[in-house]
């Protein structure tokens, strides 16, 4: 027998071996949420193990970004698709004990897969399947558990109100419990803020299994889970809001000029006034590259997408006194339902029902890279011939700017863990696409988008460089939670929450000082020396 055969021999000796422990281990584990779940209220057909055959469905059907759908994309043990709150507290208790790093999912729009994906043993909590709202529109309140999308909490709001709405995302597959966790914004933010600015309780299970509300979990830790992210502290169950009044009648445009009519001009123009126009006015302005009807170049592109909530004369009277470089006619605007300015904003045809909103499956299923900015000072003009250049050369990624000021100028940056108040002209998104499976194809894709925030670092914001939590960004680091967590936790944590870091750290450390609840970039315990 050769020296190949020999050690060909031995790694399958050794793999034989492991492998009926591994499975020993995934018995156990079941074995113990079985046992620690109620009789009336059985765990055993919410665990789905790879030997289930709807386990691959159950893992897929909430995976929003196709890069971590591949078959080399670490799997869980099992997934549990908790449908009681003792079946989450099953696993919290049992992840411990067999030392088991769980992720919790509930809309599945992660960026980075941090709710689905790990690479040392893992299970995922999946909590769509709680998903209750209860609005109250005699308090102007509502409970949404966090397994609810957007679109839901939009739709049963909608149901009972047609002069009420809530400050959040734009797209309605989202899930409330990343999204509210994180922050939240919106079109209406600079009317009302972030979703996190008008939560007034909620419901979390620590690591110990209680469930506590706002009074027992007390004001640090309610503090902590409204912009600081939930899974770093407990599992956030369900979250009170305050709704927020609309108009009967908002208006909406569309307005797009390319690099071959004025955009350089509109664009700068825009940096100076988005932040400073009547708060009711919310414009996002987005930069991308086409090819030209007239010479089939590749040219840039500027679009400018916006919800007023008002008519359309008053809308037409603040733009042509704040703005008429857009040249914005009447022609183009669109008066509708708060409810029907959301399905519009998804891109859905005219004429589409709200109840649209009540689909959890995304119009468009794709690979995806996300990444962040601060601009605090307006781009000039040989910047943003600069940045255009670049972008046609790089032609995939685009960039989104979401304008501030408003009520965002208005809230103290330590009032949330979410940091970025006064000072911002708008948070940047840099967005890829593509359609090609596999690690070759990602990782051209995501050295263009580096690129292009490379080519962006002279006019963000500096010293730190801020990113916003809700769209988590794995290169601007990540945790190992090893000895030096705290310290590691500090390069992104600064990034994403500045001056409110050591604070976050401080309650994660008083409420899981065992750093269960973690993930690549959770928040880290203080170290003990």
């Amino acid at each position: 027998m050769n020296t190949f055969r020999v050690m060909i021999l031995t790694i399958l000796s050794a793999f034989l071996v492991l492998l009926p422990a591994a499975l020993a281990t995934d018995e156990t584990f079941v074995q113990c949420l079985n046992s620690h779940s109620l009789p009336s209220q059985p765990i055993s057909s919410s665990i789905y193990t790879p030997n289930n055959a709807s386990y691959a469905s159950v893992l897929q059907n909430y995976i929003r970004n196709l890069r971590f759908n591949e078959s080399t994309t670490p799997k869980p043990v099992l997934v549990l698709t908790a449908l009681h709150v003792s079946h989450i507290q099953a696993a919290i208790i049992c992840g411990q004990q067999h030392n088991l790093v769980m992720k919790t999912r509930s809309g599945g729009h992660d960026y980075e897969g941090l709710s689905y994906v790990y690479d040392k043993p893992f299970f995922i909590l999946d909590l769509f399947n709680l998903r209750s709202i209860d609005v109250n529109i005699d308090e102007e309140t509502a409970w949404v558990q966090v397994g609810a999308t957007l679109g839901e909490v939009y739709y049963r709001i909608y149901e009972k109100s047609k002069i009420h709405g809530f400050p959040a995302g734009v797209c309605p597959t989202v899930g409330v419990g990343g999204h509210f966790s994180g922050g939240g914004y919106g079109n209406m933010m600079r009317k009302y803020g972030l979703s996190v600015d008008n939560i007034i309780d909620a419901e979390i299970i620590d690591v110990h299994g209680r469930v506590l509300n706002r009074t027992t979990m007390g004001e640090d830790l309610f503090w902590a889970i409204t912009g600081g992210g939930g899974v770093s502290f407990g599992v956030v169950l369900s979250y009170k809001i305050n709704l927020v009044r609309v108009p009967s009648t908002v208006t909406v445009f569309r307005v797009a000029r390319t690099s071959e009519q004025n955009a350089i001009d509109v664009v700068y123009k825009w940096q100076q006034i988005a932040n400073k126009l009547h708060e009711d006015i919310f414009i996002r302005m987005t930069i991308d590259v086409v090819n030209s009807t007239q010479t089939g170049k590749r040219i840039n592109r500027a679009s400018f997408i916006t919800l007023f909530l008002g008519d359309a004369t008053r809308l037409l009277k603040l733009m042509n006194e704040s703005f008429p470089e857009l040249g914005l006619q009447r022609s183009d605007c669109k008066e509708m339902s708060w409810v029907d300015s959301v399905v519009w904003y998804t891109s859905f045809p005219d004429g589409t029902p709200p109840n649209a909103l009540l689909s959890r499956v995304p119009q468009v299923l794709t690979h995806l890279k996300r990444k962040s900015d601060y601009l605090k000072k307006p781009i000039p003009k040989s910047g943003l011939e600069f940045i255009f250049e670049k972008m046609i050369e790089l032609v995939t990624p685009a960039l989104t700017f979401n304008p501030y000021g408003g009520r965002m100028a208005e809230i103290s940056p330590s009032a949330k863990p979410f940091p970025h108040r006064a000072g911002n002209i708008c948070k940047i998104q840099y967005a890829t696409n593509w359609a090609e499976d596999g690690v070759e194809a990602a990782n051209r894709y995501l050295n263009l988008t580096r690129q292009l925030y490379r080519y962006m670092t002279p006019f963000v914001s500096k010293n730190p460089r801020e990113a916003f939590l809700n769209y988590r960004d794995l290169d601007i680091g990540v945790n190992q939670n090893g000895k030096n967590s705290y310290i590691e936790g500090a390069v992104y944590g600064v990034k994403y929450f500045k001056g409110n870091y050591g604070r976050l750290v401080k309650v994660k450390t008083a409420v899981d000082p065992q750093n269960f609840f973690r993930n690549e970039q959770s928040i880290p315990v203080y170290p003990s020396w």
